[in-house]
């Protein structure tokens, strides 16, 4: 998907910023050429805020994707992933364990899951930063229940796997 905005949006680098800042928070564009989140209408300003950018170029944008029928296609149908518990979890009794990933990334949630589950502990919830939208690529999971600090030595050891914080 990065390699047809980034292509589509060549020459408007203005415009990859918001269409960039769309994916990053699952803004979708409606029937109406509006900006939504789920059924939430996102205010032009807001956006253009959010995006560094001027108000100008959120009209652009949307008129640029709706003129284009495959990048319409990608942004009628996004979603927004839903509420992330990382920075709740303490609150809600819950552990979590941030992953930093390099570029070789196949198999390190499978392998996670995997330490994870030897510890009889439940995953409540998994979420991946996408690797070209991200500098720093991470994998969080959010368990029923802290996890052993030992296992870090573990998780270092999964092929790609950087950096591990464990709380």
């Amino acid at each position: 998907m990065w390699g047809i905005l980034k292509y589509k949006f060549d020459k408007f680098p203005a415009r990859l910023k918001v269409a960039r800042k769309m994916v990053e928070l699952g803004l979708r564009i409606g029937e109406d050429q509006k900006i939504y989140c789920g059924n939430l209408r996102i205010n032009d300003v807001s956006l253009a805020k959010a995006a560094n950018v001027d108000r100008k170029a959120i009209k652009h944008t949307v008129n640029f994707i709706v003129s284009d029928s495959e990048l319409l296609k990608i942004f009628q149908n996004i979603l927004p992933a839903g509420t992330l518990l990382k920075n709740i979890a303490k609150n809600l009794g819950l552990g979590v364990i941030e992953i930093e990933v390099g570029d070789e990334n196949s198999g390190i949630l499978a392998t996670a899951s995997k330490l994870i589950s030897q510890e009889r502990i439940s995953i409540r919830q998994a979420y991946a930063t996408d690797i070209q939208l991200e500098e720093t690529p991470t994998l969080i999971i959010i368990t029923e229940e802290n996890v052993p600090g030992e296992l870090i030595k573990e998780f270092l050891k999964i092929k790609g796997v950087l950096r591990v914080s464990i709380y």
